[in-house]
């Protein structure tokens, strides 16, 4: 991408790209039912960010309850989803900078601080349900934290590396605009 520049017209929107990649998966987090499920037959317990359903039995009905009753249960969420709303605004920034002509590399740079602080606030969502969930939750049969927690975890992750990514862009600032001198490794005989 430095190679090239941010002119190139493929690697101009690979960021803004993968933020957008990231939106996704954090919306797959806030819907999906898969925080936590039973690793065996009969599966007799699952739950999301927002509410815990068990079964008795394997032909019963799943009986649901709020997590939100839940002081821990609401800030999970919320922590959770003030970090994916700091992820969307960044999306959005992220767009508008690598739209205009001419970028302004403190502005993405400070792009980049926002998305540690919003790594901040996932992280602290992601570790507040597992902790408080399987201590105040009785669980029945063999559980483990599921697809939906991972796609949160893969949130938070790619939060951080474009965090470092946006952040060390402006160091490049020279070659992204094309403005060194190349270098040629070739002597004549």
């Amino acid at each position: 991408m430095v190679k090239y520049g941010l002119d190139y017209t493929r690697c101009r929107w690979i960021l803004p790209l993968l933020l957008g990649i990231g939106v996704i998966f954090g919306i797959i987090a806030l819907a999906g039912r898969g925080w936590l499920e039973s690793q065996t037959l009969p599966y007799v317990q699952q739950a999301s960010l927002w509410q815990n359903c068990r079964r008795p039995d394997q032909g019963g009905e799943w009986s649901c309850e709020s997590l939100m009753g839940y002081a821990w249960g609401r800030a999970a969420a919320a922590t959770y989803l003030v970090g994916f709303l700091l992820l969307v605004i960044c999306f959005a920034l992220a767009i508008i900078a690598f739209a205009i002509d001419t970028l302004r590399f403190n502005f993405i740079r400070g792009i980049g601080g926002l998305l540690f602080v919003a790594a901040v606030f996932s992280i602290m969502g992601l570790v507040i349900y597992p902790v408080k969930f399987s201590s105040e939750i009785q669980m029945t049969g063999i559980n483990m934290f599921s697809w939906a927690y991972g796609f949160g975890w893969t949130t938070a992750i790619m939060e951080i590396c474009l965090g470092f990514f946006f952040c060390c862009l402006p160091n490049y600032e020279d070659q992204i605009l094309g403005n060194v001198k190349p270098t040629y490794f070739y002597s004549s005989p």
